[in-house]
């Protein structure tokens, strides 16, 4: 298919030379023409010089043809507007637009326009490598306000149900993944052992409901 890409910085290189290498053509687009420099040698594609909102820019990219549209500059309102171009005045299907803002991001995702909020996904990403396995999260919404993550939990909720682990911790159970399947749980679901329990919660609780979950559940009469 064809790609259009907005922003020639490295993210929208290396994004550029991943589709080239799976036989996707490529038309990159930045209005400073000194930023194809960071494509590699082996780049085929299209170069084009000229704001990415455009419209005889982005004509000129192929967009009419294009079946997706990348906008990865560094600016979030240029980022929104090209992203918007392509999607109601060309009809691309698959556009996404990066945003550095994450309260911008939570406005466009409600547009229609997928979003990568980059603050909290590069975040994320350092807390993987930083954290104990099952403290980062596994996936974050644009915004930033809900994360899902892997649950750590003390072996004493073993044999607790579901809705005694949410009512504990304040948190909402995703998920199951139990002998290698995924299990959506009811609340009288029973956790057992070798259970990775994933759940959802709102950023800003989750310090508090991991220390919960890795404390033994409280006695109740």
């Amino acid at each position: 298919m064809h790609v259009v890409i907005m922003g020639c910085g490295r993210v929208g290189a290396s994004l550029a030379a991943a589709l080239q290498r799976l036989e996707h053509t490529v038309a990159v687009v930045d209005k400073n023409g000194e930023a194809f420099h960071r494509l590699s040698k082996q780049f085929h594609g299209q170069c084009v010089t000229g704001n990415g909102f455009d419209r005889d820019v982005l004509t000129e990219a192929g967009i009419g043809r294009a079946e997706a549209f990348a906008a990865v500059s560094n600016g979030d309102n240029s980022n929104i507007v090209s992203a918007r171009v392509a999607r109601e005045t060309f009809g691309v299907d698959h556009v996404v637009a990066r945003i550095y803002d994450p309260k911008r991001a939570e406005v466009y995702q409600r547009l229609g326009i997928p979003t990568v909020a980059t603050v909290p996904w590069t975040t994320d990403r350092f807390l993987r490598m930083l954290l104990p396995e099952g403290v980062a999260t596994e996936w974050r919404d644009p915004s930033g306000s809900v994360a899902v993550l892997r649950l750590p939990m003390h072996e004493g909720w073993v044999g607790s149900r579901i809705r005694d682990l949410e009512t504990a911790t304040g948190c909402r159970v995703a998920f199951i993944m139990r002998f290698g399947n995924g299990v959506l749980p009811k609340p009288d679901t029973v956790v057992q052992a070798d259970d990775a329990v994933y759940i959802a919660a709102l950023s800003g609780t989750i310090t508090e409901i991991t220390a919960t979950a890795q404390r033994p559940p409280e006695e109740t009469e």
